[in-house]
């Protein structure tokens, strides 16, 4: 069995997906810079951080939610889980204590931007769903990720390519802190929006150990060789 030492935070597959270095000094040297964005991040998920549920009809909403798997070795907390009621007397969905009814569990994150290119936020996302279907041993087909620029929320479906990707990365975050090894820099256009510019130093020019003691030794040779 996985022990919690084992366990990797969701958010190193975000990372991961973004920038391999950037993941690497995150969950590797234990690097963390707050910027203006990591700020505005980190406020917008203060409410879910602080827990609770409330009942809206038939959806029944749950802040701040442990979640783990010991299957891809992954644990951290959900935004939101909304809870829907599931309609009928069959299986589907998951019974809740002193609840009535069968419940269908729908994972919901927070984000502070806007929709991204790439497919780092809708694999974290999957990563809850999952933890959620080994927890509670029930189906989850779907989630959705809600962007505070846009103020829009995007539903997600959990397909299997989605899945796929989502276990790749979660092998590939282990196997990189595993190597306890940072990945050099890749410097484009995603360096100036990261929080790490200034530790990780992408467009700061390319020179060996090797160069450096050379010219280190003929500027000691310069200084001992008299004028």
């Amino acid at each position: 069995m996985t022990s919690a030492l084992d366990l990797l935070p969701l958010s190193a597959l975000q990372h991961l997906l973004y920038c391999e270095r950037q993941c690497a000094l995150i969950h590797v040297e234990g690097v963390w810079v707050e910027n203006r964005f990591t700020a505005e991040g980190r406020l917008l998920h203060e409410r879910s951080d602080a827990g609770g549920t409330e009942v809206r009809g038939d959806v029944r909403i749950a802040r701040g939610l442990g979640l783990r798997s010991e299957r891809l070795g992954l644990i951290g907390r959900a935004d939101v889980v909304e809870l829907h009621r599931v309609a009928g007397e069959g299986s589907e969905g998951v019974a809740l204590p002193g609840v009535e009814g069968r419940w269908r569990p729908v994972p919901v994150e927070y984000k502070r931007g806007r929709a991204k290119k790439g497919s780092e936020d809708r694999v974290q996302l999957c990563a809850q769903g999952l933890c959620l279907e080994e927890m509670l041993g029930v189906d989850i087909p779907e989630g959705a990720l809600f962007y505070g620029k846009t103020r829009r929320r995007k539903d997600v479906e959990f397909d299997r390519a989605l899945r796929e990707e989502t276990e790749r990365a979660a092998r590939r975050v282990h196997e990189l802190v595993a190597a306890a090894s940072v990945p050099p820099p890749v410097a484009d256009e995603r360096c100036e929006r990261c929080s790490l510019l200034d530790v990780c130093m992408p467009f700061a020019p390319e020179r060996s150990g090797r160069a450096y003691l050379e010219s280190a030794r003929r500027a000691a040779l310069a200084e001992d060789t008299p004028g």
